[in-house]
């Protein structure tokens, strides 16, 4: 079924292709916001999915209805659409002009469902921003923050639990279920089961989103990819986030493992498992970090570097300053190139020279 003339609703949907313009002009000429097409998806649903968002408003603007389902079975919404394509300035516009944030669509997919399956942390956090229910249970019954801690998506799982999502222990078990697994042999196996191991070559691609890793495995027929699947890699900071939020403590060796396995000191892995063992604060991991700074692996000593560096304090009055920065100091001096830079950027930090018992300064010969 077709609104409006024949002409206009063609017109409008050649629009899009074209620029905003074309659309400004199908609209005056007549064309329904709310057309459709032979096939019952709508322009508006097009424009969302196209990652239109100028399209998108204009569409709006003249009476599009942003929750008016589309597609032969009327099975698809718009929000949902610009969801699963991670068009987070069109979700914007939808939710803006009214779009319900929790309406499902065929098969009981929300959009905020489509964003944490697949690692869409901008638009899961302006879907939260617009009332969202973080709880709200997908086709499975899995609730978003499972579903994120599956894809390995950290940022989205901060979002979530920003916005109040609840069930954290479930979230935590898939996340530790992931870190059992290599990511890699997991998608390959996957794609595997789907399309037949038999006569496909694979490739793996690596990216940085977010803060992590997106690993991605395609396979290929005739040197050319036909299928794929991806994951995030961020499941060791998705573990220790929500094992802050449920105010259990990892052992600080397995926090190490975590960061040394997760790719390096600019990821999430590696900086959320500094961020708690620096709230540790206690001797113990003092003396783990000290221990760490004298590991042949400059990658670990790295990690000691800027846990000590964090459990100084940065002041000259922190609980542990003075003794993190003789270790600090020596290693700026000793250590290999990387790390050194590591240490004398902590002790940069410090606000004042920390001092040792008897008030010479930390690291300077005595009666200086």
């Amino acid at each position: 079924m077709t609104h409006g003339p024949a002409e206009g609703s063609r017109a409008l949907f050649e629009a899009l292709y074209d620029d905003e313009d074309a659309v400004v002009r199908a609209l005056r000429a007549g064309a329904s916001a709310e057309s459709s097409d032979t096939e019952g998806t709508t322009a508006l649903y097009l424009a969302s999915v196209q990652d239109l968002p100028g399209a998108v408003r204009l569409l709006l603007a003249t009476g599009a209805d942003p929750n008016r389902a589309s597609g032969p079975d009327a099975g698809d919404l718009p929000l949902c659409g610009a969801a699963c394509g991670g068009h987070a300035e069109v979700v914007g516009a939808l939710l803006s002009a009214g779009a319900e944030p929790d309406l499902s669509e065929e098969f009981g997919f929300t959009a905020l469902r489509w964003a944490a399956g697949l690692g869409h942390a901008r638009v899961a956090e302006v879907l939260l921003a617009h009332g969202a229910d973080p709880d709200q249970p997908g086709p499975q019954g899995e609730v978003p923050l499972v579903v994120a801690a599956r894809r390995g998506s950290a940022h989205t799982v901060r979002a979530l639990l920003r916005y109040g999502a609840r069930d954290l222990s479930p979230a935590l078990e898939e996340a530790g279920r992931m870190l059992t697994l290599d990511v890699e042999q997991e998608l390959r196996d996957a794609l595997h089961r789907m399309y037949g191991g038999e006569g496909h070559e694979s490739v793996v691609r690596r990216a940085p989103v977010d803060g992590g890793v997106t690993v991605t495995v395609e396979l290929l027929r005739g040197g050319e990819p036909f299928a794929s699947q991806d994951l995030q890699t961020g499941h060791a900071a998705i573990a220790t986030l929500l094992e802050s939020g449920l105010g259990l403590r990892a052992p600080f060796e397995e926090l190490a493992v975590r960061a040394l396995r997760g790719g390096g000191p600019e990821l999430d892995n590696w900086l959320t498992a500094v961020e708690a063992l620096s709230r540790y604060g206690d001797e113990e991991t003092f003396q783990a970090a000290a221990a760490w700074t004298a590991s042949e692996d400059p990658l670990r000593q790295r990690f000691g570097v800027e846990v000590l560096a964090r459990l100084g304090s940065g002041t000259d009055d922190g609980p542990f300053a003075t003794r993190a920065a003789l270790l600090l100091r020596e290693l700026a001096r000793t250590a290999a190139p990387e790390v050194a830079a590591a240490a004398g950027r902590a002790l940069d930090g410090y606000g004042a020279e920390p001092t040792e018992p008897g008030g010479r300064a930390a690291g300077g010969p005595a009666g200086s």
